[in-house]
């Protein structure tokens, strides 16, 4: 499985979000991670390592994505 990501892609997680969802979009990349809920637009900043972790899949740029 591919697991290289960058800026504004969208991203399943392995487990959902309190809201239902397990989309979210990348909104910064560094030594942490920040990640948008596309549900409920929380944020939430993980480091790089326990984010590549409980990544499931990238499915590419949210122009790709359909717009909720």
């Amino acid at each position: 499985m591919d697991k290289t990501f960058k800026l504004n892609d969208i991203v399943v997680m392995k487990k959902n979000h309190a809201c239902g969802e397990n989309k979210w979009k990348i909104i910064r990349v560094g030594v942490d991670v920040k990640i948008r809920c596309l549900s409920c637009g929380r944020e939430v900043m993980l480091d790089r390592l326990e984010f590549t972790r409980k990544l499931k899949k990238v499915l590419g740029e949210e122009n790709e994505e359909k717009k909720y």
